[in-house]
C-alpha cells in the first residue's frame, strides 16, 4: 500500500470534508457534511489552521488539523494538534504516525516551541499512539475551559 501526506488546500475540501464529518461522529456530533465542509473551507480561506491529508493508494485516509497559539512567557509559537482522524477501513497501515510525524516536522520547520494535544481519559489507543511517538503528559497542570455558548458542551 502506498501513504502519501501532504498539506491540504481548499482543493482538498472534497476529500476532507466526509473524514472531518466521520471524525465529528466519533465525538457524538450529529453527521452535518455541509457543516463540516464549511468549517474547514473557513479555516482553510482565512488561513486559521493547516491541514495535512493522509491517502492510502490514492484514497483519501485521514488527516490532523493544526491551530497556531503563542507562549507569551517563552515569547514563540505554539502549535496545537486539534484534530487527528484516520478512516476505520485505513487503519493500522502507519497513517496516524505518518501524520503525526508530518504535524511534527511542520512545526519544527516553523521554528515552534512546541506541539499540544488533548485526549479524552477512555482513548487508551490514542494515548499509547501518543506516547509511542515520543508526546509527553504535562506534569503537574490542570486544564481547565470556561464555556461561552449555552449549548457549548466541548
Amino acid at each position: 500500500m502506498t501513504l502519501t501526506i501532504r498539506r491540504a488546500t481548499l482543493n482538498d475540501l472534497d476529500a476532507l470534508a466526509p473524514l472531518f464529518a466521520a471524525y465529528r461522529c466519533f465525538y457524538s456530533q450529529a453527521p452535518d457534511l455541509a457543516l463540516a465542509r464549511g468549517f474547514l473551507q473557513a479555516r482553510l480561506q482565512r488561513g486559521e489552521s493547516v491541514v495535512f491529508l493522509a491517502g492510502l493508494d490514492g484514497a483519501p485516509a485521514g488527516f490532523t488539523q493544526l491551530y497556531p497559539m503563542f507562549s507569551s512567557v517563552r515569547a514563540a509559537r505554539v502549535w496545537v494538534l486539534n484534530d487527528l482522524f484516520v478512516d476505520s477501513a485505513a487503519r493500522q497501515h502507519g497513517v496516524a504516525r505518518a501524520l503525526l510525524r508530518a504535524a511534527a516536522d511542520f512545526a519544527r520547520a516553523d521554528g515552534a516551541i512546541r506541539l499540544e494535544l488533548e485526549t479524552t481519559p477512555d482513548n487508551l489507543a490514542a494515548q499509547t499512539l501518543y506516547e509511542d511517538q515520543g508526546w509527553q503528559q504535562y506534569d503537574g497542570t490542570l486544564r481547565y475551559h470556561l464555556p461561552l455558548a449555552t449549548t457549548a458542551t466541548a
